[in-house]
């Protein structure tokens, strides 16, 4: 069942300015709305993008925005940052109206989408529950019912009788969040303020987020910058750039679209006469995955099947003892292992075609990173180049019959069992 849908959603601001800015606007938006034509104003503006100086006064946040959630998804809306992700979290939470578009949602909505809102700064904690929890729906019954437990929850008891204005901003999210979570409601909306709290209140958080979408059923949309905790508690995501969507869908490729730039694979790299590659020590030419046969592959390579790191490069400084090493990382950017030639086979004064044999179906399936250094004599890093390579293993085809998923982990072991 949908819990939330969202229909050709946009956002337009005018910048610098509160409202349309002149009379003038405001009387031909009317004009145009009695005659029951278009907003002339929609017809104009560029799109959000923060980097880039603009000649439009009119900004689209939001541009045509489509999605659907189903009830019981835990969605993670991830972006850089003026992506537009608060905007949509305050259009889907109704504190502001979208200019265009529609939103349908199936039951009540919570939302914590900055630090202490709804909280009064003279009010004490025990009064903000109350008012806070009326913001959000909650009867005054279902509060009391309640409060033992989200104060429990926040553990701030000592100050619950003190002023809120007197508290720290972590003080602040860890009772506003309490109340949030407490509630009741078909959907809960997060934005980033869980940074604010200390490392043994997110962990708190995310387990009683985990309950609330997996116990309970409920939906939960969370914007974090935080990959590892984004993965950890959303199935679905959804990514966004310059105030659209480019990505909606599993939270996997998610994340690994959110990479961005990281995102164009492929198994090889000529670095040519670059000068960043070449100087009196070296020359790097190419780094190159290839298949069991040492030919290049434009293709991804699919799961147990047999592939090489080759790398091509001359040394110039025959003084000196150079070797590569090549750092092994996922797309959360975790480094999951290192390989380097410092002591099997060292790079010669000269042209050297180095190859590093991988074993068969050591890769599970996903995406994966290659950052790459030529170090000097055992101790100098000459040459750092991160992310120098992407590349991606896919999933080969199965017999019907055969468990279609995938195991879990990045590295596929084959440790050899026996009976003692």
């Amino acid at each position: 069942m949908l819990a939330l849908k969202a229909e050709n959603i946009s956002k337009q601001y005018r910048l610098g300015q509160v409202g349309t800015g002149t009379l003038t606007h405001d009387l031909n938006r009317f004009w145009h709305k009695v005659r029951g034509k278009e907003d002339p104003y929609l017809k104009i503006g560029e799109s959000n993008d923060r980097s880039s100086k603009g000649n439009s006064d009119y900004v689209w946040s939001l541009q045509d925005i489509n999605f659907e959630i189903e009830q019981g998804d835990a969605v993670g809306i991830i972006g850089r940052n003026g992506a537009g992700k608060s905007t949509l979290l305050k259009i889907l939470s109704k504190v502001t109206q979208p200019t265009t578009g529609k939103i349908f949602t199936q039951g009540r909505i919570a939302s914590l989408l900055e630090v202490g809102t709804g909280f009064h700064p003279e009010m004490t904690g025990r009064e903000n529950v109350f008012l806070n929890g009326a913001i959000l729906g909650m009867t005054k019954k279902e509060i009391t019912r309640k409060f033992d437990e989200i104060v429990a929850f926040s553990g701030v008891e000592r100050y619950i009788d003190t002023p809120v204005k007197r508290y720290s901003s972590g003080m602040y999210v860890r009772l506003a969040f309490a109340v949030a979570a407490h509630l009741e409601s078909e959907i809960l909306i997060v934005d980033e303020v869980l940074a604010v709290g200390d490392a043994e209140f997110q962990k708190k958080c995310l387990g009683k987020m985990g309950d609330v979408t997996k116990g309970e059923g409920r939906t939960i949309l969370f914007v974090s910058h935080n990959i590892s905790a984004i993965k950890s508690l959303c199935n679905k995501g959804i990514v966004m750039a310059n105030g659209n969507i480019v990505y909606n869908g599993l939270i996997d490729r998610a994340i690994s679209a959110y990479n961005g730039e990281k995102e164009s694979f492929g198994n090889g790299v000529q670095f040519g006469d670059h000068k960043d590659f070449k100087n009196s020590m070296y020359s790097l030419n190419s780094i190159e995955l290839v298949d069991g046969n040492y030919l290049t592959k434009d293709e991804d390579f699919i799961e147990d099947e047999k592939f090489n790191l080759l790398t091509d490069i001359e040394i110039f400084d025959s003084g000196s003892n150079y070797h590569l090493s090549y750092v092994v990382k996922n797309f959360n950017n975790d480094v999951l292992f290192t390989i380097n030639n410092a002591f099997n086979t060292k790079l010669k004064t000269g042209k050297n075609r180095l190859i590093c044999d991988i074993p068969k179906g050591f890769f599970n399936v996903g995406e994966y990173i290659l950052d790459m250094y030529i170090i000097k004599d055992l101790q100098d890093s000459v040459l750092i180049e991160e992310d120098v390579l992407t590349f991606r293993i896919i999933e080969k085809q199965k017999e019907l019959g055969q468990w279609l998923g995938v195991e879990p982990g990045f590295i596929k072991t084959s440790f050899e069992w026996r009976q003692l």
